[in-house]
């Protein structure tokens, strides 16, 4: 955890303070209860201004970070095959624009996520702002019985994203919130517009990668297929070893290339 930390980037509390100053300029407030959010999340800071605006801070070390992650998952991608199709930001506004956009255009093909406010940078760093989700859980956080309940919708969104053209890229739980019963996706990555077939297959790794230690990995491809080809799913089944590698996946792949290969035939 400390590692991470590291890899996060402090930033010092004068900026923060700044940040959220900056944020109540912005609205017309004059005071704010700020709470920060314990995230494991290596590419920002986030925090929370009276419940009401969910605030990420990004800054030139989370974009160097992003830059080492960028890299290591192309060569991942080139480890099964596949040319990397994943790009990175070259600023910490960058970053922040990026996601502000991905999200608005996810809410405009029925994704749920959490409604994007705006991004802006100050003093050299990306400040994203979005709707606070009241009393959210993340996927993980839910029982198995739960989870299967959401698995289909998880794959819906993916296919409408995917439909659109747009690849999530960093499919884990801790990116998928419930709140009042619904689903809703956080974050985006940026990938290559001429890879987004092999994106298409690495998310749909990632996600059965990701519900397979929680319902299971029969009912993580059938969920799957209520929205994917069998060859759809054989192409992500490439992508698997990969996934596994990352410290935010661990699953039995083995497993789970078998019920995919079940499907298949």
């Amino acid at each position: 955890m400390a590692f991470r930390r590291l890899l996060r980037g402090r930033v010092p509390w004068e900026t923060l303070e700044g940040v959220v100053a900056e944020v109540l300029d912005r609205y017309g407030e004059e005071r704010a209860h700020v709470v920060f959010l314990d995230a494991d999340n290596w590419l920002s800071t986030p925090m929370s201004v009276d419940d009401r605006w969910f605030i990420k801070v990004v800054t030139p070390q989370n974009s160097l970070v992003h830059a080492l992650l960028t890299a290591g998952r192309n060569l991942g991608a080139f480890s099964s095959g596949r040319e990397g199709f994943f790009e990175h930001f070259g600023t910490p506004y960058q970053m922040a624009e990026h996601e502000l956009e991905a999200l608005a255009s996810m809410r405009e093909i029925g994704v749920r996520t959490p409604e994007p406010v705006e991004a802006f940078e100050y003093e050299e760093l990306g400040v994203l702002v979005l709707e606070y989700l009241d009393d959210f859980e993340t996927l993980d956080d839910l029982p198995p019985s739960a989870v299967a309940a959401h698995a289909p919708t998880v794959f819906d969104y993916l296919r409408r994203m995917h439909d659109a053209g747009i690849a999530h890229g960093d499919f884990r739980s801790e990116n998928v919130l419930v709140a009042g019963g619904e689903l809703y996706f956080i974050d985006a990555t940026n990938v290559r517009e001429d890879g987004i077939e092999d994106a298409r297959s690495y998310d749909l790794a990632c996600a059965l990668g990701a519900l397979t230690p929680i319902v299971g990995a029969k009912a993580a491809v059938d969920a799957a297929a209520e929205h994917y080809s069998p060859e759809e799913l054989l192409s992500a089944e490439e992508f698997l070893d990969f996934v596994n590698i990352r410290p935010d996946h661990d699953f039995d792949a083995a497993t789970l290339r078998g019920e995919i290969e079940k499907r298949a035939s």
